[in-house]
């Protein structure tokens, strides 16, 4: 996919995040942002896959499945990682980045729905591959 597509694909995940957040307001658990978001996306017909395992491969190896999950890993390319926290903590960025880096994918989104504003709750995070 290249970078206007995948721009494209990201301001649609927004614009279904935005509209999640404007029905619900902050203070929900994450399971219940994340469901809604899910519906949200297939209402738009926006391809994804949610909780993807997240394999671990240390020294040309694939690791036993270690917990890792993708919140939502959108048309193959774009990694959605949602929370709903009081503050996002410089752990949740590296969660991303980290994210990112072992799926070989190049953008990931870091939403945190628990803000009065989600303009104030959204982090874009690319991989330099």
């Amino acid at each position: 996919m290249d970078e206007a597509a995948l721009n494209a694909l990201a301001r649609q995940v927004l614009d279904a995040a935005f509209a999640v957040h404007t029905a619900l307001g902050p203070g929900l658990l994450e399971s219940a942002y994340e469901a809604c978001l899910a519906d949200e996306l297939s209402l738009r017909c926006i391809p994804f896959q949610r909780q993807v395992p997240m394999p671990l491969v240390y020294r040309d190896k694939q690791l036993a499945d270690v917990g890792y999950r993708l919140d939502f890993l959108m048309a193959a390319e774009l990694v959605v990682e949602v929370k709903a926290i009081e503050a996002v903590a410089p752990v949740h960025h590296a969660q991303l980045l980290s994210y990112l880096r072992l799926s070989g994918r190049r953008l990931g989104l870091l939403i945190n729905f628990n803000t009065p504003s989600l303009r104030d709750g959204i982090w874009r995070k690319v991989n330099r591959l």
